[in-house]
């Protein structure tokens, strides 16, 4: 894994990170139209489709760390990007002028994400403390993120259709509705899938190139496997998340922007579930080290103060969420480099 010189390894994760950056706005738009004729709404379309595709290089990444038995850079990958997702967020709320972006997007399925993902988050850190119980080499806590997975999608199509907690519109807030006016129905449904398939492909298929030159620089440089996850192959991995929120504030998607990085979290976790099953040396979670525990508690902090802005709903400006989301993510990565 080490045979790729340096600068290309460089090249590959410059190339990738273009690649994503150009294919995340029409992608973006692809998906809010999508979201408009199928009826499903924005933040179910952020963060089933959105979420989930955009994920995938992260995916990708972290089953080839783990198959080559790269531990950290399989967990930092996941983490990292969880953690670099949500900082994105507080960068969509600079960047949306009107209002604070937790208030105007404010739903029950969003308020619910950042609870959900805590609790699997929580799963992995009792896995990696807990018995290391495997089923044919796969830790028992992998199905169960998977379950939760699920559940959460399940709760969440239960709170948008029959919610017994509601959201005090105000006029900063946008409701998660197809937007009026006449549809654009000059595209057949069948083409924009086949595109929307098509572009996720695209989308995926840098994550292999990602994971391989990630194990190519910890190789070349002597630097630790969990930082080159968490903060080289897991914010490049995590650049269409960036592009996507950013290009659904700009056309006023902002369900689908909050969707996306939430439903990109939860996706994330399942990384995990993925690489141990890949990882062939017994439970991937009996490997978590001080680097990991600490990307999942940096996590959880982030996701939490994510799901207080959407309490709180300051109606102006960045909010307090934002200022300290920022903070506590400059914090962690202050902090992981100093574990070395």
């Amino acid at each position: 894994m080490g045979a790729w010189p340096l600068w290309a390894s460089a090249a590959v994760l410059i190339g990738a990170a273009v690649l994503l950056t150009v294919g995340g706005g029409p992608f973006t738009r692809l998906v809010d139209r999508l979201a408009d004729r199928t009826g499903i709404g924005e933040t179910i379309a952020g963060i089933v489709m959105v979420g989930a595709v955009t994920s995938l290089p992260g995916l990708l990444t972290s089953i080839v760390a783990a198959s080559a038995g790269d531990t950290e850079l399989a967990m930092g990958n996941a983490l990292g990007g969880i953690a670099v997702q949500t900082a994105f967020l507080a960068l969509a709320d600079l960047y949306y002028r009107r209002s604070n972006l937790e208030h105007a997007a404010a739903s029950l399925q969003n308020l619910l994400a950042p609870v959900v993902l805590a609790v699997m988050l929580g799963v992995v850190l009792m896995a990696g403390a807990g018995p290391q119980v495997t089923v044919v080499g796969v830790h028992i806590a992998s199905p169960v993120l998977v379950g939760c997975y699920l559940y959460w999608l399940h709760l969440s199509r239960e709170v948008r259709d029959r919610p017994l907690w509601r959201v005090v519109h105000t006029r900063s807030t946008r409701p998660d509705l197809p937007e009026e006016g006449p549809s654009d129905t000059s595209e057949r449904l069948s083409v924009m899938w086949v595109k929307f398939v098509l572009l996720a492909a695209v989308v995926a298929g840098t994550g292999y190139a990602v994971g391989e030159a990630g194990l190519s620089v910890a190789a070349q440089t002597g630097l630790s496997s969990g930082v080159v996850g968490a903060v080289i192959t897991g914010v490049v991995t995590s650049l269409p998340e960036l592009v996507t929120v950013l290009f659904a504030v700009r056309i006023r998607a902002l369900h689908l922007a909050i969707g996306d990085i939430v439903g990109g979290n939860g996706f994330d976790v399942l990384f995990l579930s993925a690489a141990d099953a890949a990882y062939r040396d017994g439970s991937l979670y009996a490997a978590m080290g001080p680097r990991v525990v600490l990307l999942i508690g940096l996590a959880i902090v982030l996701n939490l103060l994510v799901a207080a802005g959407l309490i709180r709903r300051d109606e102006s400006g960045i909010g307090f969420e934002g200022v300290a989301i920022l903070l506590v993510y400059a914090v962690g990565v202050v902090s992981l480099a100093a574990l070395g």
